[in-house]
């Protein structure tokens, strides 16, 4: 299990807030923003868009440029950051993939908003169009390696009898309809990793009145093992850039997974390598994967 929260209140927030011990961070769009957020909050739009590759530079320019940006927005390593989105299922896991990369980069303090802007609201929580100009600092780097899982670590699990590998993209990606949420053919390839099995992440999460909750420890777990997927397995997850990945990944370790890492390139990056492997057109049941035998894009 996390030893340390993970998901905070509104009112959690609010306390914390009160005596000036977070940073609250907007992943949303700019002019959402601006429409109306958490009284103090910044926003980083980046923390969503951002296109991360996991080659040895790719990983570099990924730090830099994040490690940057929080010191911008003032995390010094004694605040806690909370990261906030619409709602837990709106913005493809955008608030757990700026918790991810916090956690990557080591920040020691790090929660999200649970049940997003749509629990704030519901909770009479204050909204405000003020914009928050935040004191530079500087960011405690301290990469948590272990998190992260590149194109190369992802190549050397296929077919690989102890890494699991969970593809966690909408249907339409799965069954290579559709490469991308950006539009079909915004990638070059369609289709899955070999030997990938598949849990949709909205499935993860309950969701009532456009008010989004994780799903209990048993549910989630008996959703795993549906797919053979069990807490102590070495699990990769994917999905197009990382951020629906991220929403998994906090469920399942909410349930107890204690080794899980993120393709943080996942498919923007495996579909534009034509050297990486791809199955397309229906999936092949649990086929295993073997050298040579890859899909082509049609």
């Amino acid at each position: 299990m996390m030893s340390t929260p993970v998901l905070y209140s509104p009112d959690d927030v609010r306390k914390l807030a009160a005596g000036g011990d977070a940073i609250l961070i907007d992943v949303r769009d700019r002019k959402d923003y601006e429409a109306g957020h958490i009284p103090g909050a910044v926003n980083m739009p980046d923390i969503f868009t951002y296109l991360a590759e996991t080659t040895e530079d790719g990983l570099k320019t990924l730090r830099d440029t994040f490690a940057s940006l929080f010191a911008d927005y003032g995390l010094d390593g004694k605040k806690t950051a909370i990261i906030y989105e619409d709602a837990l299922h709106t913005r493809y896991g955008a608030s757990c993939r700026g918790y991810w990369i916090l956690s990557y980069l080591g920040y020691p303090r790090v929660g999200i908003l649970d049940g997003g802007l749509s629990a704030w609201r519901r909770e009479g929580g204050a909204f405000t169009t003020e914009v928050t100009t935040p004191v530079r600092t500087q960011f405690p780097l301290s990469i948590n390696a272990g998190l992260m899982a590149t194109y190369a670590d992802v190549r050397a699990a296929l077919g690989s009898a102890t890494v699991r590998l969970l593809d966690n993209r909408d249907r339409v990606e799965w069954l290579g309809d559709s490469s991308s949420p950006y539009g079909v053919d915004f990638a070059p390839r369609k289709g899955r990793i070999p030997g990938a099995v598949w849990i949709e992440w909205y499935d993860f999460m309950q969701v009532t009145d456009n008010h989004a909750a994780f799903r209990s420890v048993e549910e989630i777990r008996a959703l795993a093992a549906s797919r053979g997927l069990f807490p102590d397995d070495d699990i990769i997850i994917y999905c197009f850039k990382g951020a629906r990945a991220a929403n998994t990944y906090v469920a399942l370790a909410s349930a107890g997974f204690t080794r899980l890492r993120i393709y943080m390139g996942s498919w923007n990056e495996w579909s534009r390598n034509p050297d990486l492997p791809i199955e397309d057109g229906l999936p092949k049941a649990a086929a295993p994967y073997r050298a040579g035998q890859a899909g082509t894009a049609k």
